[in-house]
Formats: structure tokens, sequence, C-alpha cells
């Protein structure tokens, strides 16, 4: 199963006592609506889970899991993925809405058509969301706010994202690995990586969160 017909909902982050049970965060907006989902699987798609929900630590849930009776077998799973079919996300009400995760992947192109860059994430810092662009010219990936200045057009049917770049956008260009390799004391190589899977996902509620998943919500 492809991984881009799938969206990323939640992750297994730990065990708690010694009966099995597991601790999951949820990427969700709801966060609860992990457990309305039916059936989650892991990235490859090969093992699924069935969740109950038996409690709630500060920022996970606690759950029960088949076929997982003791820590050692859900201490194994930590770190584990959880998705969902993208199928399987409730339908938008109307045209203008849509879902984070449908951007993933859209080519952006500038207001004279020219290409930009292919959309490769959405994150939020605490600033806003931000679409973490592959930019077409340099190859390096740029960050550009998602906002109706910077990103005037979004119709995910058509596959069309116009955006407009701010000044000064490309003195913040992020550095290619190699240029990483060459910074004394640079920023971890992984860290966009641990951050894609909780802002890369689709959800069913219509907020302007880290976590939002449908509507346009852009300033």
């Amino acid at each position: 199963m492809e991984t881009a017909t799938r969206i990323c909902v939640g992750q297994f982050v730990g065990s708690h006592g010694v009966r099995g049970r597991v601790k999951v965060k949820s990427y969700t907006a709801v966060p609860e609506s992990l457990f309305a989902y039916g059936q989650l699987t892991d990235e490859s798609g090969a093992r699924a889970f069935a969740l109950t929900m038996t409690g709630m630590g500060k920022d996970h849930f606690l759950a029960e899991l088949q076929g997982v009776r003791d820590r050692d077998a859900a201490d194994a799973l930590k770190g584990t993925r959880l998705y969902i079919n993208r199928d399987q996300l409730p339908a938008t009400d109307d045209e203008d809405e849509f879902y984070h995760a449908d951007l993933i992947g859209l080519v952006a192109t500038t207001a004279d058509g020219e290409p930009f860059g292919e959309i490769k994430a959405i994150y939020d810092f605490g600033g806003g969301d931000m679409l973490e662009i592959a930019h077409a010219a340099s190859g390096k990936m740029v960050s550009l706010p998602f906002t109706r200045a910077a990103v005037p057009v979004v119709d995910v049917k058509a596959g069309i994202v116009t955006v407009e770049p701010p000044a000064g956008l490309f003195e913040k260009v992020k550095p290619t690995p190699e240029e990483l390799a060459e910074m004394e004391g640079g920023p971890a190589a992984d860290e966009a990586a641990a951050a894609g899977c909780e802002e890369a996902i689709a959800t069913e509620e219509d907020a302007p969160e880290a976590h939002a998943g449908h509507g346009d919500e852009r300033a």
C-alpha cells in the first residue's frame, strides 16, 4: 500500500503498566478522533492495529491493543506511526475546503505561471502555518507562510497553488545537507523528519491549528 494514499494520524510513544497497554499520541485536531477511524496500520501498511482507549495522560492516550498482552510487546511498538487511508476522511463541505494533506506533492507556481516548487509539508512552529517547498530553481527547501498574501490561490481539485514569495524569502533558505555538514554546531539533520508526521496530517476539524486538516484558514 502506497503511503501517498494514507494519512499519519498518530504514533505509539511507549508502554503503560505490565499488561500490554500502550501510550499513543494523536495527531488529529480532535484528539479522540484517532479512535473513531477503526483499524489503523503502520507506515508500510503491513501491520494493522485495533485500539481501545482506556485512559488519558498529559499529552497522550492510554489504550489496549489486540494481541499485545505484556510490557515487552508494548515497548516494541514505541515510535510506530499510525495511518489511515485517505478515503476514510470525511468529505469537505464545499469546494473551498480542503485537507492540508491534499496539498502535499502539488507543484506551486508564481502568478506568471513559472514553477516555484513542490509542496513537501505543512508545519506550525507557533507562528502560523508554513508551507515547506522544494524550490525548483535552487533545489533547496524554503518555508513560505500559508497566508492569502503569500498563497493567494489554492484549488486542490484543479491541482493549482499560486504563490507570491515575500521579499527577502531567499535570505532564509534552508541549507542543504552538505552545507549542514560543514556548519559547526548546525541544526540536527532529522529535525524536519521528526515533525513530518505530526504536521502533514489531515483531520475532520476545521481549525487554524498545527493539526488542522481542512478548510481555507489563510489569514
